[in-house]
Parts: C-alpha cells; structure tokens; sequence
C-alpha cells in the first residue's frame, strides 16, 4: 500500500518541525492513539487502537526515526503489531517553506497482515487515508492553538497551547465513511466522463455512417443522370 501526499500549514517552518518530534502533540492528533513515549533518542512506542470493517484491536508500535535533517526532512520506520495482524511500513516527511506557510510532503509504503488484510485494499486504502487526514487535521488545529497563543517563533513552541481533543472512535470511523464516500463520487465522476466520451464517440461513428450513406445515394442518383 502505497502512500503520498501534502497539506499546507499556516504557520513557518520553525513553528510545525518541532511539533513534529514531540510525541505528546503527535499522540494528541493520531485517531485511536491510546500512548505514545520516547524510549530512545528519535525512537518512540506507543499503543494504537483502530477499526478497520469489521476488524478492531490494539497495535503496540514502534516508531524510530532517522536520516534526520533539521529543520526539513525526516524517515519514519513504523513497526506495528497486535491481534487484529500486522503493520510495517517506512515513509518521509519534508517540509517545504512557502511564504509565512509550510507545506508537508509525506510519502510511504505499507505492509499489512493477519486479519487486517482481508479487509480489502479499498478499505485499507481509505482507512489509511483518513487516519493521515485526520491527523493532519487535529496537527492543524495544535498549530492553530500554539499560533494563536504567540508561539511564533522556535522559541515559543515549547509554551504548553491549550490542545484540541484528538478524533474519537466514532469520528474516526464517520470519517473514513465520509473519504469512501468522496471516492465513489470521484470513481462515479470518472465513470460518467468514460460514459459521456463513448456516447459522442458512438454518435460520431453512426454520423460517419449515415453520411457515408447519404453520399452513396447522391453518387448513385447523379451516375443514373449522365448515363
């Protein structure tokens, strides 16, 4: 399974990178994110609870990051596992200035097994997707509370922000319901271009046919007349 994508951040570059090591805010934002603690340098456990279908349980990871470039650009290795399978996964993070906002680049690859595999890859897919919407979201809104109580500089962001809630259970899975939802309607949007382009292309093809026809006629109207 593979994973890709950017969000924008109103805030500097300063402002979002230390966020993004500190395993209290990351804790905060994960959906389904029950504990999360540093046990090494870059290196990280935590307890993740999720459903996916049918299938739900608790994931004990761990997370250890490396080629650490400061203040732009991390790897993420992700070990998880639990009674509802397996999950491994390696991905980056970069961040990319842009005026007084910050983009995030995130990219990845991701193996699940157990009984979280027979969910389905569209399921997974979509799941997958709102857990990373979702926390980029809930990061978005830590960041907004930080800006908004003066943490503008690198200085500040240790200054304790009042912290949104982090998604529950039962937003979590609303939301993947939503995603689905707007992947159909993108397949459906899709399906209906395809419909429309055959449509004009089989008008065409019985247009083509009909002149060719009608041509026929005149040409055998006008040789009757010169004989």
């Amino acid at each position: 399974m593979k994973i890709n994508g950017t969000h924008t951040f109103a805030a500097p570059t300063e402002v979002i990178w230390p966020m993004l090591l500190d395993p209290q805010v990351l804790a905060s934002v994960m959906p389904g994110c029950e504990n999360l603690e540093q046990v090494a340098e870059n290196e990280y456990q935590g307890i993740l609870k999720i459903k996916v279908g049918p299938v739900q349980g608790n994931f004990n990871g761990n997370i250890l990051l490396s080629d650490i470039q400061s203040p732009d650009s991390y790897t993420i290795a992700v070990d998880g596992k639990g009674a509802p399978g397996f999950v491994k996964g390696n991905g980056r993070l970069r961040l990319e200035p842009s005026g007084d906002s910050t983009i995030l680049h995130y990219e990845g690859d991701a193996q699940v097994g157990g009984r979280l595999a027979s969910v389905g890859q569209r399921l997974l897919d979509t799941s997958a997707n709102a857990i990373i919407r979702q926390s980029l979201e809930g990061l978005e809104a830590q960041i907004a509370a930080r800006m908004n109580g003066g943490g503008n500089v690198a200085e500040d962001t240790a200054v304790a922000a009042p912290s949104p809630a982090p998604p529950s259970q039962t937003e979590f899975a609303l939301g993947v319901a939503r995603h689905m939802v707007e992947d159909m309607l993108a397949d459906e949007e899709q399906a209906e271009r395809f419909r429309k382009v055959v449509i004009a292309a089989g008008a065409l093809f019985v247009l083509y046919i009909l002149l060719d026809w009608f041509a026929g006629r005149i040409a055998g109207k006008v040789a009757k007349k010169m004989k």
